[in-house]
């Protein structure tokens, strides 16, 4: 078998087989491939596409190129949730200690913010000492021990992802289905859970623009599931502005901490209880999402949510005192206001704009090694359909820096303000099933 004839099979339109496409994903890993090839496979694949079984056999042999980890030794559902990116999603922080306080087993891998979107794990590092990075067999101990794991994924997990992730950013090869798809896929089913929620972004600051195109990455991501045998479902929802209020790293948790004691935003409400409902009916604990949405709701008035989230940071080294005062967590330098120029309505907020100015007020990073400061980011005053007085702040930013006039600028401009009401669109747009 030569990689060469793989290229021009997929170039012509032809289907892979399963051996050819395990050949590729192998010859990649091991570096018998070139990049320069592999480069050239993942042009004719963008061209060309793949159907869902091509896309099974890529995702399960990506999945298979490191280690798999094997949760079969713990008791009960272990569950397991991806949102594909947004600004402002801090959603993992409140949605799934809500779920791991029912007894259900959470085995969650994050990763690390990168541009305009945040990443768990800095998110977590924002609570002075935690550590999230454990190894499989302490991963496996906290799943089993205390329901829930939120950690980062360990070098040897799908390291065929890590190349082709690699090659497709500076290859012009991002936007493919297939392959954003498999690359998702991949990692959630090497993490070892039996059932998967999918939150897919559509929006400005998502990288699936509309309804139609998050639908469709939806949709193969659930064929993908059911060909490997996993019980996989998935909500569509906006990005067209950011999700709650704080965009930031210790802002967001704080955000997730007061959800948590009942005192969260309505959009991020909305969205937890949903996912939320939807898990404990994977997790056989509630009969259908409606149930499940009012057991989410007790767990936020009892207080369990917040417990569990307690014990999921102390078990990660993290200080908990500090979910217990949020006043505690450290404040940046400066506070700058954004206010609004005229009357009228807020009609939307760019999430892309906004999200690249908290990168620039130092909450993100533009290259994997850059720094972030925890205590950087935006606090959104005014929101979509809220009314606005000239004067009036629609956001505060928050930095060490003092020349972050960039920044505020951005942020001013992401904001769309009009004379008449707005009509908005729902934040959940659908719920797609197996």
């Amino acid at each position: 078998m030569r990689m060469v004839d793989i290229i021009e099979k997929k170039k012509a339109g032809g289907k892979l087989s399963k051996e050819e496409i395990s050949f590729f994903v192998k010859g990649l890993v091991d570096g018998s491939i070139p990049d320069y090839q592999a480069s050239s496979f993942l042009m004719s694949v963008v061209f060309r596409s793949m159907d869902d079984e091509e896309t099974s056999y890529l995702t399960e042999a990506m999945m298979n190129s490191g280690d798999v980890i094997d949760l079969s030794s713990i008791p009960g559902i272990k569950l397991d949730k991806h949102s594909t990116g947004g600004v402002g999603d801090k959603t993992s922080l409140s949605l799934m200690p809500l779920v791991a306080s029912f007894g259900l087993k959470v085995a969650k891998m994050s990763g690390r913010g990168l541009g305009h979107t945040g990443g768990t794990l800095d998110k977590m590092e924002s609570i002075p000492g935690t550590n999230v990075y454990l190894s499989e067999d302490d991963f496996k101990r906290q799943v089993r021990d205390i329901g829930i794991a939120i950690v980062g994924q360990t070098a040897e997990i799908d390291p065929a992802d890590k190349k082709l992730y690699a090659l497709r950013d500076v290859t012009g090869t991002v936007e493919s289905i297939p392959l954003i798809a498999s690359s998702i896929m991949s990692k959630k089913l090497a993490s070892g859970s039996d059932a998967i929620l999918l939150d897919v972004k559509y929006g400005r600051g998502a990288f699936m623009k509309d309804v139609p195109s998050a639908r469709h990455l939806a949709k193969t991501m659930i064929a993908i599931g059911r060909r490997l045998g996993r019980a996989v479902r998935a909500i569509v929802s906006g990005m067209e502005e950011p999700l709650g209020r704080a965009v930031g790293n210790s802002l967001e948790v704080i955000e997730a901490v007061e959800t948590l004691k009942g005192r969260g935003p309505s959009d991020f409400v909305e969205l937890v209880e949903t996912a939320g409902g939807i898990l404990l009916t994977q997790g056989k604990v509630a009969h259908d999402e409606e149930e499940g949405k009012l057991l989410i709701r007790k767990a936020i008035a009892d207080g369990s949510g917040f417990k569990k989230l307690e014990q999921l940071i102390a078990s990660e080294g993290g200080d908990i005192s500090y979910l217990e005062n949020t006043d505690k967590f450290q404040k940046a330098k400066f506070a700058y206001e954004i206010k609004a120029t005229e009357d009228g309505f807020v009609h939307g907020i760019d999430s892309l704009s906004i999200g690249h100015a908290a990168m620039l007020l130092g909450a993100g990073r533009s290259r994997a090694e850059d720094r972030i400061d925890f205590a950087a980011g935006i606090y959104l005053m005014k929101k979509a359909g809220d009314q606005v007085a000239k004067g009036d702040v629609l956001a505060v930013a928050y930095s060490d820096k003092s020349d972050v006039q960039p920044a505020l600028e951005e942020i001013g401009g992401a904001y769309c303000v009009e004379k008449e009401k707005p009509s908005l669109p729902p934040l959940i747009r659908e719920y797609i099933r197996q």
